[in-house]
């Protein structure tokens, strides 16, 4: 039988409002879509009232707290997790890896990676090594971590053409992740990637004001010229573990004729 200590109250309720706090939320927004009344919602984040496991993970979904944070709530209120949280390697995730496997296979001739929340490399298809030629080997060395090889003096970054504008989209969506779910491993993550030197503003490439005010496009010089890319993030809608709701699909389409030729035209094999 599940039990709860009192002393769990004060707790829980410093998270649920903290956790407000992030989601901008108020009592009575929360209180409404919870379908509760704001003065019962006020007594279980003071500790005057405690709430059931069920009330504890419907304030969760409407919060949408990611779900290795709801394990933390209900531990807070004194339950038991709720969520599963394996290795990526774990054999149960085997038809998992198999559905990702597909996914960047049937990505190709382009580049796609999976990676975690901490942005380490889970996969890749074929398409990613020869545009990591060059590289530090250190930086690939697993765990490779994808910003950090994207970054790094070592890494990408001399042959990234818009480097300014590339490493303001990454860190802005790393200080993203960093706001919503405080974790000290990117919070760690992102002050060494601030640390790195900062590239010069002015450097710019050819084609680069077709996409200027719609999207930041990834433009890495290789051997055969410049390609240009487009990112999208995928991510699975309905997780119910851990690891699963963690793990995105980064699939980089052509953003220009020239690349989409250079790739899958095979006129040309990129490297560098």
């Amino acid at each position: 039988m599940e039990t709860q200590d009192r002393r769990d109250g004060p707790r829980f309720g410093m998270m649920l409002r903290e956790w407000r706090r992030v989601r901008r939320r108020s009592q009575l927004d929360l209180a409404l879509d919870a379908e509760i009344s704001a003065r019962h919602l006020s007594f279980i984040e003071t500790g005057r009232a405690r709430p059931s496991r069920e009330m504890v993970l419907r304030l969760a979904e409407q919060l949408d707290m990611p779900l290795r944070e709801r394990n933390l709530l209900l531990l807070a209120a004194g339950f038991a997790p709720v969520f599963p949280e394996r290795d990526y390697q774990d054999p149960a995730l085997g038809p998992v890896r198999a559905m990702v496997e597909r996914v960047l296979a049937g990505h190709e001739p382009f580049p796609a990676v999976a990676i975690d929340r901490h942005w380490r490399l889970l996969a890749a298809n074929a398409a990613v090594a020869p545009l990591l030629a060059g590289c530090d080997p250190a930086l690939l060395a697993p765990p490779v971590n994808v910003l950090r090889l994207s970054l790094h003096e070592r890494g990408l970054a001399p042959r990234i053409a818009n480097l300014p504008e590339w490493r303001d989209h990454l860190l802005a969506r790393l200080r993203r992740q960093v706001a919503q779910a405080a974790d000290p491993v990117l919070t760690a993550l992102l002050e060494e990637l601030l640390s790195y030197p900062s590239p010069s503003s002015d450097r710019r490439v050819a084609g680069e004001d077709a996409l200027a005010g719609i999207a930041v496009p990834f433009q890495l010089a290789t051997e055969a010229g410049v390609l240009s890319f487009l990112s999208t993030t995928m991510v699975f809608g309905t997780p119910r573990d851990i690891q699963l709701s963690e793990l995105a699909i980064e699939a980089f389409l052509p953003a220009d004729a020239f690349t989409l030729a250079a790739l899958g035209g095979g006129r040309a094999t990129p490297g560098g």
